[in-house]
């Protein structure tokens, strides 16, 4: 935000224009219960230059994660990105728009957003994706209205895996429109429980949420899951990690009806958890039922090629009564950046990040089997897995932070089955041998007593 300096002329000439005598007219119509009472303290006015100084200093007391070693996951990855998205985003042509309400003129932003529709539906193998939504937790949500609404029922299975901070968005969209969410517990290895899985499988049952890979980090039999859920007449939502779909089957093939999933791993920063990029694809015959809007390609009059706004449900269209969902496109940036990511990386150079973040990770997960450190669900992972430490969890984290390493996840709060020693350690292409040594010494006891 840019520093604006107003002097007290500038505020009489602008109180003059808006027509009252005072700044405090202007908030008149705020109810007083909700306004200050004297002077806020903030301290005395500062220049430029002062407030640059403070903030820089109160800034340099933070720990910036991209300054860390990180094994963080569970959705947000600290993953290389390359200079040409930064490039390409502060182009003021992309940068300073924000919808394209006029398709006429908003031809640019529009194949943006196609080419990024393109490769979400190339990456997951399914028909179509929309225009991108806020997140993976709001996406996911989404899809469960979307089946509700198709199976005309109300009633959809999750895994008891799932991440708690994702369980609780769909519990709060779930109240508003009286869906019952039923949970499915996991197995030894960490998987979903498909015995249990089947007998829950009723008429009743709208979709099954699967998440592959899972929270855990453990590969799910997909074929398995998709079988018992169509059997029993209900849609499968899966839940994808983007970066595995260059090793790991995509749900178009094991025949998922809705895919969604979190972008944030395609060239967009960890900033703090946010802005994140949510996807959502799903078959043709439900397109209709989609959140937010497509984007088209299409022919003018001479033969052309253009590209238009198609199956907009939003609510602030034309046919608002007619409405899937009130939930707005996210920022083109966020999915802009992903598209040029994809594009800089091409098919080799994505599928080489999945590769060195699986292979580094069974790296990881190696050493600490040679440590000696406990690993409660196998080999059976895709980039991140489950560690117990000695001393719990919350001891082993703040000890590595003092190192420089922000450890993983520690899981005994959402998932008290796992005990308070168990710790979601994610590895990414970023990390080197240095990295891996450091936190298998950490988790071993090494490095500094438990």
């Amino acid at each position: 935000m840019s520093y604006v300096q107003n002097t007290d002329s500038d505020r009489r000439e602008m109180l003059k224009e808006t027509g009252v005598s005072s700044f405090e007219e202007l908030l008149e119509p705020i109810d007083s219960r909700l306004r200050v009472d004297g002077v806020l303290d903030i301290g005395p006015a500062m220049s430029e230059a002062e407030v640059a100084s403070r903030l820089g200093a109160l800034a340099s007391a933070n720990n910036a994660a991209s300054e860390m070693i990180s094994f963080l996951g569970g959705g947000i990855y600290d993953r290389f990105i390359p200079a040409t998205v930064r490039y390409v985003l502060s182009r003021s042509e992309f940068y300073t728009s924000y919808t394209p309400y006029q398709a006429e003129v908003s031809q640019g932003t529009l194949q943006a957003i196609f080419e990024y529709q393109t490769m979400i539906a190339r990456l997951t193998a399914m028909d179509a994706a929309n225009a991108s939504m806020y997140d993976a937790s709001t996406a996911l949500a989404e899809a469960m209205l979307m089946a509700s609404v198709i199976k005309r029922t109300r009633r959809v299975v999750i895994p008891a895996s799932l991440s708690r901070r994702v369980r609780a968005v769909l519990d709060s969209y779930a109240a508003g429109k009286d869906i019952v969410i039923d949970e499915v517990p996991f197995v030894e290895d960490g998987t979903i429980d498909a015995g249990a899985l089947a007998e829950m499988l009723s008429e009743k049952t709208a979709a099954v949420i699967l998440a592959q890979p899972n929270y855990f980090g453990m590969i799910e039999d997909t074929r398995k899951v998709s079988g018992l859920v169509h059997e029993a007449g209900a849609l499968l939502i899966v839940l994808a990690d983007p970066v595995s779909l260059a090793l790991i089957e995509p749900p178009g093939e094991y025949d998922a009806d809705i895919v969604v999933g979190e972008g944030q791993s395609l060239g967009i920063a960890q900033s703090f958890g946010g802005p994140l990029l949510g996807f959502l694809a799903a078959k043709t015959p439900y397109l209709r039922k989609c959140p937010g809007r497509l984007i088209s390609a299409t022919e003018d009059i001479d033969g052309k090629r253009g590209y238009t706004m198609t199956l907009q449900t939003r609510e602030q269209h034309i046919r608002r009564e007619k409405a899937t969902s009130n939930i707005c496109t996210n920022e083109g940036l966020v999915a802009l950046a992903a598209s040029v990511y994809l594009a800089t990386l091409g098919e080799d150079g994505f599928r080489e990040v999945a590769l060195q973040s699986a292979s580094k990770a069974k790296t990881l997960y190696g050493m600490l089997e040679e440590a000696g450190v406990s690993l409660p669900f196998g080999r059976n992972f895709f980039q991140e897995f489950v560690i117990t430490v000695p001393g719990g969890a919350d001891a082993f984290i703040a000890r590595a932070r003092e190192r420089g390493v922000l450890a993983g996840i520690p899981l005994g709060k959402d998932f008290p089955s796992l005990g308070d020693d168990a710790v979601l350690v994610a590895v990414t292409e970023k990390r080197t041998r240095k990295d891996l040594e450091l936190l298998c010494d950490l988790a071993a006891g090494k490095g500094g007593a438990v």
